[in-house]
């Protein structure tokens, strides 16, 4: 019997690779919904090429679809790759309907950690990270959750990493999206750029595993090959290991904690994968970091205006509205103006949400 997934953005960059993973993998898998922002031709070529029996243009009906599709009763998995806040309410959905949530969508977890837990807690749904750090750092722990010391999760370092401090608040919307080693979107590999992508991580990580904000650390790895390391409380480290792609973190949320054959995937050899090299976070030249895991610590709505603040702000990076040098500038004062208050409810979150839109639009003029 196959198991039936919903894509939520079947036409990005995880979407597709998803779709990539799920032809290799008809036997256990098959596609029953597919929702995208825009590209509608597209949309329609997935849905025919899969035979989804339900797709939904976000761009014309509204968010409304993402729900629905994460919902419908012949769906198992709900592969959630919307990029932002947009992607918040059908996960809540989908948990508490007792889907599987592979999720790529970290802004999720960022925004409201407790009620997506709670969510899971109380529909029986299960969360699996699709984003490679996560994903790797599951793969050691599995099992092994309650010895658990430390996470140290690695860091590309983005385009800039090796920059002088002072030409990088002048980089262009061309360099910024010059990515060393991963093929991705515009926003988030912006959001590596500024490393605030790396905070979001470490703000999903502290909800995936439970772990205390000063027991994740981040280093700088630029060959990105070691995903994540794993500490133990013996003083044991375990590490996952590939080359750059995401289909292989793809599979293992499909099929978490089994593994199953998928022989289009590059295999690992050592020698291939040359020296493998580490560095410290240069957070004086990245500052984005240090908010991200600021508005963490600070937990309640914080979370929330941090991400609504810097998805503004790299808008108007990339609209060439701002320079790249003020994005840092224009989220911490949003974050500095916010009196963060319990994340009770979806409405509590929106509301900070907003707020923080019209804060950082007004930063950024």
């Amino acid at each position: 019997m196959t198991i039936g997934v919903a894509i939520l953005g079947s036409t990005g960059s995880i979407g597709t690779s998803t779709l990539n993973v799920l032809a290799r993998q008809r036997d256990r898998f098959r596609v029953v919904a597919l929702t995208a922002y825009g590209s509608g031709a597209l949309l329609e070529r997935q849905a025919a090429t899969f035979g989804a029996e339900y797709h939904c243009l976000v761009d014309g009906a509204g968010s409304s679809c993402l729900v629905e599709a994460a919902t419908l009763p012949d769906v198992g998995i709900v592969v959630n790759a919307v990029v932002g806040a947009a992607g918040l309410e059908a996960t809540l959905a989908a948990l508490e309907a007792g889907k599987r949530v592979a999720l790529a969508n970290k802004e999720t977890l960022v925004m409201a950690g407790d009620l997506v837990l709670r969510a899971a807690a109380d529909g029986g749904g299960e969360i699996v990270p699709i984003d490679s750090e996560h994903s790797a750092a599951l793969q050691c722990i599995t099992g092994h959750d309650a010895e658990v010391e430390r996470l140290i999760l690695t860091a590309s370092g983005g385009p800039f990493r090796d920059w002088d401090a002072d030409r990088v608040p002048a980089a262009t919307v061309k360099e910024a999206l010059n990515h060393p080693t991963w093929q991705m979107g515009r926003k988030i590999t912006v959001d590596s750029a500024t490393l605030a992508n790396k905070a979001l991580e470490v703000i999903e990580a502290h909800y995936l595993f439970g772990l205390e904000y000063d027991a994740i650390d981040v280093v700088v790895h630029p060959q990105s090959i070691v995903h994540a390391f794993v500490e133990f409380v013996d003083g044991s480290v375990l590490a996952q290991v590939g080359f750059p792609s995401m289909e292989l973190p793809i599979l293992y949320a499909l099929t978490h904690p089994e593994r199953v054959t998928d022989v289009a995937l590059r295999r690992f050899d050592p020698v291939a994968a040359g020296p493998l090299t580490f560095e410290p976070l240069r957070r004086d030249v990245f500052p984005t970091f240090d908010l991200g895991v600021r508005a963490g610590r600070a937990g309640g709505t914080a979370p929330a205006v941090f991400n609504a603040a810097n998805e503004v702000a790299v808008r108007a990076f990339l609209d060439g509205t701002i320079p790249f040098g003020r994005i840092p500038d224009v989220i911490a004062a949003a974050l500095d103006r916010h009196d963060p208050q319990p994340a009770t409810d979806v409405a509590t979150l929106v509301a900070a949400d907003q707020w923080a839109r019209e804060q950082a639009e007004a930063a950024c003029c």
